[in-house]
């Protein structure tokens, strides 16, 4: 889910909420309390989903250093071959 399609859930949850308030067969306290363990409910999904994409991330930039780590063995070993060339070639 991305930024939109979080923004948008938490509009809809919100909407939702609001609706429900108004059409609420049940009394005040019983309706704040649903709101408080929905509430409850929205905290505990935004904070599970932004440690998966920290989690992702992270994968990421572990990606992205093995493929650096990678480029430079690459280079440095065409830098010696160079080096091995050109020596054998001016002996």
């Amino acid at each position: 889910m991305d930024k939109n399609g979080l923004s948008s859930f938490l509009l809809g949850l919100g909407v939702g909420v609001a609706i429900g308030m108004l059409f609420a067969p049940k009394s005040g306290e019983e309706t704040r309390k649903i709101i408080k363990e929905k509430a409850g409910e929205s905290g505990e999904f935004i904070k599970q989903r932004g440690a998966e994409i920290k989690d992702t991330a992270s994968g990421w930039v572990e990606k992205g250093k093995e493929a650096i780590s990678r480029q430079k063995d690459t280079l440095s070993d065409a830098v010696e071959a160079g080096k091995q060339a050109y020596h054998e070639a001016t002996s």
